[in-house]
């Protein structure tokens, strides 16, 4: 049986999280009567203490472990020889940036498991923090921009708005949430930010996390067919919050003259189809992305769709936008950089399709946090170490000497293997490509 390991994270000093926390590592230990390793964190949000009451032993280093469990990506320099990983590489699109990552990987004979191509047999993510990066998203995105705003003079609830690393829990951001909800019942917003629009691109699990925290406040959801028209005839009133989700067929069309939308065309040939989603940009004072993308896929927000926006004049609307996937250079173009929690945001300027550092200016202030769910470590933690506990058995028992389907790992992680022993298993020998180029 394999020794597993819980490795410190040292991404930057905000990351706190945990792949399993003491009360799911202490269940594996009594069910399996396996050996546990904790290596030593100042930072991590649970303590060595409560690992060792758990039944876990503190290490420094990594050596000592068989099956190292990680959260964000494994420095190059500290990765070892022969070891099984299991982390968020952020690979799987051939992100030249970690291509040096994966081939010492298999340069060390080692294999790579990825939470997020651990997937039933619908492909159904089954390990995931996202709705944690929808809380954390949407709650510092309305902090930010109450302190924009005051910036300029005007007054808003969101002043009132903590980020979301200040609050003990969802619950507690919640409950302070509700509380600015009522104030905006009350007193409402200033005429000038009237109608409060706010547009979220997608539907699943961000989406709906960061949904739940705008539902503390007063909100009412408009199709995205009816948004334009309802913000252009002046619809709407001062004391409530607007929310449109974008769906597929809201965000692209074909480009064939006359073609009607088709999902699973969208899926298989994004080539056939481009976006539509400037025409959406006057109406929204807040955008939230959510939406997973590929380079294959239409950009949603360009550099000159902005621009458009911004000399139609008199005053653009568009305030700020949370880019939650934080895909750099992605579906969000002006998301040229990703931030972390000590500095959170830029501005983008529109015009001169620039950014330049801090949310206290003129430009659209642009949330690009990559790593948003380590403002709430114990309550991401604990959700995401819930998913992962039952697979945690099969990890220590498994036989990485024998062929990757002979190993006894479940289905679900064979899925997930990248590298297996030092090679690209079949399902993403893909990455050969990327890796060569």
């Amino acid at each position: 049986m394999k020794k597993l390991m819980i490795r410190a994270e040292d991404k930057n000093r905000w990351e706190r999280r945990a792949p399993v926390v003491p009360v799911d590592l202490a269940s594996m230990i009594r069910e399996t009567g396996g050996q546990a390793l904790v290596e030593t964190s100042d930072k991590r949000f649970f303590t060595q203490e409560q690992y060792a009451e758990a039944g876990a032993a503190s290490c420094q280093g990594m050596e000592d472990g068989d099956v190292i469990l990680g959260v964000k990506e494994i420095p190059i320099e500290k990765l070892l020889d022969d070891k099984t990983y299991v982390f968020f590489s952020h690979t799987i699109k051939g992100q030249k940036d970690n291509m040096p990552l994966l081939k010492r990987i298999m340069d060390s004979g080692s294999t790579l498991i990825d939470y997020e191509k651990i997937t039933d047999d619908q492909g159904r993510r089954l390990i995931y923090f996202g709705p944690y990066a929808g809380h954390a998203g949407a709650i510092d995105i309305l902090s930010l921009m109450g302190e924009y705003w005051a910036a300029k003079g005007i007054d808003t609830p969101f002043a009132a708005v903590r980020r979301a690393h200040q609050y003990d829990s969802v619950e507690a951001a919640h409950k302070h949430l509700a509380d600015i909800g009522r104030v905006i019942e009350k007193e409402g917003f200033p005429e000038p930010l009237c109608p409060f629009t706010i547009g979220i691109l997608g539907y699943g699990n961000v989406s709906g996390g960061a949904q739940e925290i705008f539902d503390c406040l007063p909100v009412e959801r408009i199709a995205a067919d009816e948004i334009n028209a309802f913000v252009s005839e002046g619809r709407g009133n001062r004391h409530t919050v607007y929310l449109t989700v974008f769906k597929e067929q809201d965000l692209v069309e074909p480009t064939a003259t006359g073609a009607a939308f088709d999902l699973n065309e969208y899926f298989t040939h994004p080539e056939r189809y481009k976006s539509r989603f400037e025409r959406f940009l006057p109406s929204f004072t807040l955008l939230v992305n959510a939406v997973y993308w590929e380079k294959r896929y239409p950009r949603f927000v360009t550099w000159q769709g902005l621009k458009r926006l911004a000399e139609a004049g008199p005053e653009m609307k568009l305030a700020g936008i949370a880019d939650i996937t934080c895909d750099t250079n992605g579906s969000i173009e002006c998301n040229v950089k990703s931030t972390s929690s000590d500095m959170p945001a830029y501005q983008a300027d529109p015009i001169a399709g620039t950014v330049s550092d801090g949310h206290l200016g003129n430009g659209i202030v642009l949330l690009a946090v990559d790593n948003l769910p380590c403002e709430l470590p114990n309550d991401s933690s604990t959700f995401f170490s819930n998913q992962l506990r039952p697979f945690l058995p099969a990890l220590i028992k498994a036989d990485y000497h024998a062929s990757l389907e002979t190993s006894g790992l479940p289905p679900e992680l064979q899925r997930a293997t990248i590298v297996y022993n030092g090679k690209l298993t079949e399902r993403f020998s893909y990455l050969k490509e990327h890796l060569d180029g």
